[in-house]
């Protein structure tokens, strides 16, 4: 690890709690660029657009210029998307950006009969009508893809349901399973490949979605503790090459140990 690579980071978990800065995450990336490593932040929440992340990210104290590498799972579904392919949203704000990126025609919850894609993401408004479309838009041979599966994300005030949560009463209805273009599944690690490389670390909370990215990419994983896992929590056969209470630490240790 002595020479410059990419560290790709998780955001929430990593770098903040919801509207709370994890002390020293900002910082900690700006340690990473002096020593001459690239910073990327990859996402499984699609709930919103990249420039929100970007903004939030520069907000909290991240460098403007290392703050604009981002990738998000409503990229990796983006890219699964073909221009024209008529696309019912069950999604926020992320996921129709990657939509309409993609050349795709977005239809309404009452045209749930011309969707050839249900694109499946967070959002804080999924109600009944959302999901009956989404059903019957699947139940009539539409394509089933979900921006992510994480049941759970780690909020300020504890852990929140996820997209997983959302997906799990679409695929129950339809009794189908989606394609899963987020996290660690092989959609985004094409993006995260095509976009900064072969070979980096890979930083997250979570053993089953961070880890099993950087397992997938074949890159070095570091856990670190301050999002879904504590301490008590990690498994003894824990595949991370690295556990910290938090980015900070895990950063100081690693640039500590290449000096």
């Amino acid at each position: 690890m002595g020479s410059a690579e990419v560290w790709a980071l998780d955001l929430d978990g990593v770098m903040w709690l919801g509207e709370t800065p994890i002390p020293g995450a900002a910082e900690a990336t700006a340690r990473l660029s002096a020593a001459g490593h690239t910073v990327v932040f990859c996402t499984n929440n699609s709930s919103q657009r990249v420039s929100f992340y970007q903004e939030k990210l520069a907000r909290f104290g991240v460098a403007t210029d290392i703050a604009t590498n981002v990738i998000s799972s409503a990229q990796a579904a983006g890219s699964l998307l073909s221009p024209g392919e008529r696309v019912l949203l069950c999604a926020g704000d992320g996921a129709r950006e990657a939509a309409e990126l993609a050349g795709a025609e977005i239809v309404t919850h009452d045209r749930f009969a011309d969707a050839a894609t249900v694109l499946v993401g967070f959002h804080s408004t999924f109600d009944y009508a959302a999901m009956s479309a989404a059903v019957r838009a699947v139940l009539g041979g539409a394509r089933l893809v979900a921006t992510n599966d994480d049941p759970i994300y780690p909020a300020a005030d504890g852990p929140a349901p996820g997209c997983g949560s959302i997906l799990a009463s679409i695929e129950r209805g339809a009794a189908t399973r989606a394609v899963i273009a987020g996290k660690p599944h092989p959609p985004m690690a094409a993006l995260i490949r095509e976009r900064f490389g072969t070979s980096g670390v890979f930083v997250g909370d979570s053993l089953n979605t961070d880890g099993a990215m950087a397992t997938a990419l074949g890159w070095p994983f570091g856990l670190v503790l301050s999002g879904n896992i504590g301490a008590a929590d990690v498994p003894p056969d824990q595949p991370a090459e690295w556990v910290a209470a938090d980015l900070a630490s895990l950063v100081d240790a690693r640039l500590a140990a290449d000096a």
